[in-house]
């Protein structure tokens, strides 16, 4: 069925699809640029489908891309920007819960519409056509509905993946999901165990910084997570009888993300900043839980995690430092707060004061006030350190292991390095001990 909506089509989007019609073929935009469009949002990426065979479509163009032969999908040129034009295809039998046996192309639109995921993703248009949504998509946008295409089980059993975006995209939209598409993912979460860690890690990326990343509690009500992330659901099963706290482990870890931008690193530390509390847990005699060494072990967990989920390593680093470092405490004195800097990392401790607010936000309201002021002065002096240009690493220090070699007589060996961070300790110390000539007449001190 149609629906009378006008979408404005780019001008090569629409160039694309008039030339394949004037050819004599069927061309729509369809899938998440036409969701988005309808929703008021700016699309990021424009697919076009379209009844010619790929080969036809290689004919109408001057520059394309075999970028999918196999699947009918060929990516047409313009001004170095590409767009993906795909033949109506019928996909047959997934036998690895990912890939179809074999796809069969077709010159009907609805045989192609009926196999994508969601109805929200499953309408189609051109400007001669206007709308086709065979599936009322339109109305479950409106309602904010995720719902499968069809038959629930069928869709998720084609590709397992599809019930991890069925999350992402409630979390995205702030839809709920459809009572049988729950249902559906509920009985079939395992089958997530045959979906490669690079496509799990791409999904869960796009949950955790979405508009709404407690959404990741759906992913453990349904038992996602049990297979894509286990160490989450024993955070889920761990309580905190602690006056800091009013939460269960992954309850506080849950809040805790949405206290925090949508940065990529960001949402991840808080994800993994206390995912080793469970292993760390014990009892006083008054019954109060304690999570002693928790960040440590909380680093570790996150290190492997995200290994084992193939993040790259300057995600693995990051994140782990921060997780790391995320309940280190700070005095707000200049020279705490320059040993602090060198300890952590220039690089990694301005990241810390956004982690250490969000943890404080998804705690209780126990001593907030005052542990909120003392972060506040912490990197109100950071500010002042950094406005300063204050010493607070071998950087930027005002001598070099080669001068001291060249102006106190030392050999090179393990003796320059140490006496190097000796004279940095008595900078960090002593900002205004940063001057050359006075290293060097600390220094030759320090060696005769």
């Amino acid at each position: 069925m149609s629906e009378s909506v006008t979408i404005l089509l780019p001008e090569k989007v629409r160039y694309i699809i008039n030339r394949i019609t004037e050819a004599g073929y069927e061309a729509y935009a369809v899938g998440g640029c036409i969701r988005d469009s309808i929703l008021g949002n700016a699309p990021e990426d424009w697919d076009i489908t379209t009844s010619a065979s790929p080969y036809q479509v290689k004919d109408l163009f001057r520059r394309t891309l075999d970028t999918g032969l196999q699947h009918g999908t060929v990516t047409v040129m313009l001004d170095r920007e590409g767009f993906e034009v795909t033949t109506y295809r019928i996909d047959g039998d997934y036998e690895d819960g990912r890939h179809p046996k074999e796809v069969t192309f077709t010159a009907n639109l609805m045989e192609d519409l009926k196999r994508r995921d969601f109805t929200v993703n499953a309408m189609a248009y051109n400007d001669q056509t206007g709308l086709v949504d065979a599936f009322d998509g339109i109305r479950d946008l409106r309602e904010g509905i995720i719902r499968c295409v069809g038959s629930p089980m069928e869709r998720f059993s084609e590709d397992a993946l599809r019930m991890l975006r069925a999350v992402r995209f409630s979390a995205r939209l702030g839809y709920e999901i459809e009572s049988g598409t729950l249902d559906a993912i509920q009985r079939l979460a395992p089958n997530l165990v045959h979906i490669s860690a690079e496509r799990i890690q791409a999904e869960l990326t796009k949950l955790l910084v979405s508009p709404h990343p407690e959404n990741l509690r759906i992913a453990y009500e349904t038992g996602i997570t049990r297979i894509i992330l286990p160490e989450f659901d024993t955070c889920m099963e761990t309580a905190q009888n602690n006056p800091h706290h009013c939460y269960s482990v992954g309850e506080h870890i849950l809040h805790s993300m949405q206290e925090i931008k949508p940065d990529r690193l960001l949402r991840l530390a808080m994800l993994f900043h206390d995912i080793g509390k469970p292993s760390t847990r014990t009892v006083d005699e008054k019954g109060i839980d304690h999570f002693h060494g928790h960040p440590s072990v909380s680093a570790e967990i996150a290190c492997s995690v995200l290994k084992r989920l193939k993040f790259d390593n300057h995600t693995v680093s990051t994140v782990t430092s921060l997780v790391k470092y995320h309940d280190q405490k700070v005095l707000p004195e200049p020279r705490y707060v320059r040993q602090a800097i060198n300890r952590i990392g220039e690089d990694i401790f301005p990241l810390l004061y956004d982690i250490k607010l969000a943890d404080l936000k998804a705690q209780s309201t126990y001593e907030r006030q005052e542990k909120e002021e003392i972060l506040e002065a912490v990197y109100q002096i950071y500010h002042q350190i950094i406005d300063e240009a204050q010493c607070v690493s071998l950087k930027t220090l005002a001598v070099t292991g080669r001068d001291l070699m060249e102006y106190a007589g030392m050999k090179p060996g393990r003796e320059v390095g140490v006496l190097l961070q000796r004279l940095l300790d008595m900078v960090i110390e002593d900002p205004s001990l940063n001057d050359r000539e006075t290293l060097l007449k600390l220094a030759f001190r320090s060696t005769s």
